[in-house]
């Protein structure tokens, strides 16, 4: 075994992804295969929907008709996900699995989970460190994907732009 688990792409039937998901999670937990498949998602996003003017929030698949397991490789493994019902494949060539590299990882989002703060525009927080430690200031714009947000800061008496991160601030 390789001294860390890596991500794998598995082909599902369209629209089994969370059964797939469900199937092989139950199996991994019915055969105690914790330390072996560490992990298994279907990807997904949230999406903002307008239907007769009312916004809906929605999560749309990322990758139709592919789930993300992680695990170690082996034949064990390979076995339990492949034979998971409605499973058609791993992706690669043939039937060798190819795992992500880290930077397909990363560009994907799976690594570092979207932080959600609950703080609106418009509100007045307080900045906790860096070089306005300590200053009130007002959000004018959050930017979730960044984990960011746009503040205006009193500097020699003139409202100034700011951009800082979620961890640099906390709610009034």
């Amino acid at each position: 075994m390789s001294e860390e688990a890596k991500w794998f792409v598995v082909h599902t039937y369209s629209g089994y992804e969370n059964k797939v998901k469900a199937n092989i999670e139950k199996i991994v937990e019915n055969r105690g295969m914790h330390e072996q498949i560490t992990e298994v998602i279907v990807p997904v996003q949230d999406m903002v929907e307008i239907k007769n003017g009312q916004k809906k929030v929605i999560q749309r698949k990322v990758l139709p008709g592919y789930v993300l397991v992680k695990m170690f490789m082996n034949d064990d493994t390979w076995y339990v996900v492949r034979n998971t019902r409605g499973v058609t494949s791993f992706v690669g060539p043939g039937s060798k699995p190819v795992p992500l590299t880290e930077d397909e990882v990363m560009n994907m989002g799976i690594k570092a989970p979207i932080e959600v703060i609950n703080i609106v525009e418009g509100e007045t927080v307080k900045v906790t460190h860096g070089p306005f430690e300590g200053s009130l200031c007002i959000v004018k714009e959050i930017n979730h994907h960044r984990q960011t947000l746009t503040v205006k800061i009193s500097v020699f008496g003139r409202e100034t732009p700011v951009e800082l991160d979620f961890t640099q601030i906390q709610k009034v």
